[in-house]
């Protein structure tokens, strides 16, 4: 039985150099597919990689802190043209100012330039509600959330009024600044610091420097292995050109692509799986069984509908008889040494005659036999003594005996005919063309003398629609996944045991690439 694609083995090769190669740049594949994954998500992600807490519940302001991960935002701001928002920075640096100084005075009575801080502070904070600085990096969410933990801190509806109250002097002279303190860095300030500005290039878009390492660093490796590898594969089809040659290697397109980067996931699995450093072939295996489950029964009922309706169309055409008169041998065969018709009757006439027939002797003589006693009837024996038991014998044993002498008759007749059909006689073969030339002639030209033709068109398409509205109507997934579920038992049950442990030598290696677009390895 046939092994389905999704069990095929997988074959690698095992050359030293090339296989060291293809390792490394599989490896460099999968870090550059990491860093594509990283760049993708940057932005998005940016105030966890500021922040490195994890928030559980996004409504409730409980944060989980990462500390070991490294602050990576110095580095990798300036690459995607990311700077500091002024208006936020000012906010910061005016509350390490305010922090300052009240936290070196003396507890009780607030002095004038504490107080001028606290009003700066106050203003700033309404300023940065009115103009909101996060609207600039998409981040509009953020100044809610300050705005409702103000909101709840202080127990106004406004967040400006909320502010106001809480960098208020009286609010300070019955709340310890420790506590207050702790509330700003902790719930307020970090959602300030997450507002950034990032600049534009000359075409409009947003900064983004990535690219130039990507060329650099992964693009450029990743063209010289696919001309490498379009070297190797012209060595071994020096017939093939240079365009077919990077043809082949069409599943590497990603990698070079500048848009649609996460395309690349294909053609890196597929590299880390022909260079063994994974395999792949179970996840492989599922998605071709989920294909063919959900083509499969689309495909058979298209292909099963367009089979039927064109016989139908054949049946119903007028030229029916002329495609039966058509069957003649001097209209289909080509060549006179080569008749299929008269071949096919010399070769099954004598396998019929002389040893099929012959075993079928108990079984004709019994058909026969009754046929004569039933024809015998009222003619050996009258009707008036039918009620005699040994009369009756004797027409049973005298139809058996007539009928047993004609069937060896005709068994002795056909085995003679048989072994002169085996034999090459160009006489022979001249009758039986000649026989079977006037055959269909003869039922053309009675299918169009008589009324059977158009009866037999409507019985013929009645019966195919039918059965197409019986049989491929009845076709359903279910079958076709228990279909692929025998066929797998089937094949694990007759793989043979060492199938997996024989060795793969780099000659076979070459030629049964696991994967579309692998082939020039």
């Amino acid at each position: 039985m046939a092994r389905p694609r999704w069990h095929q083995p997988t074959v690698i090769s095992t050359s030293g150099l090339g296989r060291r190669w293809d390792r490394f740049v599989a490896l460099w594949a999968a870090l550059n597919l990491v860093l594509v994954a990283f760049d993708i998500t940057y932005i998005p992600l940016r105030t966890f990689w500021l922040q490195r807490n994890l928030y559980p519940l996004p409504s409730v302001p409980l944060a989980v802190p990462l500390t070991f991960l490294p602050d990576i935002t110095p580095w990798v701001d300036p690459i995607k043209g990311i700077e500091p928002h002024r208006e936020t920075e000012a906010y910061l640096r005016q509350f390490d100012r305010l922090d300052a100084a009240l936290s070196q005075g003396a507890a009780g009575r607030l002095t004038a330039s504490q107080r001028q801080l606290l009003q700066e502070q106050v203003q700033l904070t309404a300023e940065m509600i009115d103009s909101n600085p996060m609207l600039a990096s998409g981040t509009s969410g953020t100044l809610e959330k300050i705005k409702n933990r103000l909101r709840q801190r202080a127990d106004r509806d406004s967040a400006k009024q909320a502010a106001a109250v809480l960098l208020s002097p009286d609010w300070l002279s019955s709340h310890a600044w420790e506590r207050e303190r702790q509330f700003w860095r902790q719930q307020v300030l970090p959602l300030v610091a997450t507002a950034y500005w990032r600049s534009i290039d000359e075409n409009g878009r947003p900064t983004d420097h990535f690219w130039w390492y990507d060329l650099v660093l992964f693009q450029s490796v990743f063209a010289l292995d696919i001309l490498l590898r379009a070297v190797r594969l012209r060595r071994r089809l020096p017939g093939l050109s240079w365009g077919r040659a990077l043809l082949r290697r069409w599943i590497d397109l990603p990698l070079l692509l500048p848009f649609w980067r996460w395309l690349r996931v294909v053609p890196v699995l597929e590299r880390l799986h022909t260079s063994g450093l994974i395999t792949i072939e179970p996840i492989r295996a599922v998605i071709s069984r989920g294909v063919v489950a959900l083509l499969a029964v689309e495909l058979f009922e298209v292909l099963a509908l367009q089979l039927i309706d064109g016989l139908q169309q054949l049946i119903r055409s007028r030229r029916w008889p002329m495609r039966i008169r058509a069957l003649r041998s001097h209209q289909t065969v080509v060549s006179n040494d080569e008749r299929e018709l008269v071949e096919l009757v010399r070769i099954w006439a004598p396998l019929l005659l002389v040893r099929v027939a012959p075993r079928l002797a108990p079984e004709l003589q019994g058909v026969l036999g009754h046929a004569l006693q039933q024809s015998l009837q009222n003619v050996i024996v009258p009707s008036a003594l039918r009620q005699l038991q040994p009369l009756l014998q004797v027409e049973k044993e005298l139809s058996r005996q007539l009928a047993g002498g004609m069937v060896d008759s005709l068994l002795d007749l056909g085995r003679s005919t048989g072994e002169r059909l085996s034999r090459r006689d160009d006489q022979q073969l001249e009758l039986l063309q000649t026989f079977i030339d006037r055959f269909w002639e003869e039922l053309a030209e009675a299918l169009e003398s008589g009324a059977a033709l158009e009866r037999s068109q409507q019985l013929l398409c009645a019966f195919l629609e039918e059965f197409k509205a019986t049989y491929v109507s009845q076709i359903s997934r279910a079958g076709i996944e228990g279909l692929i579920e025998e066929l797998d038992q089937l094949m694990v049950r007759g793989a043979p045991a060492s199938e997996q442990q024989q060795p793969v030598s780099p000659v076979a290696s070459r030629g049964a690439p696991p994967i579309p677009g692998a082939g020039s390895r």
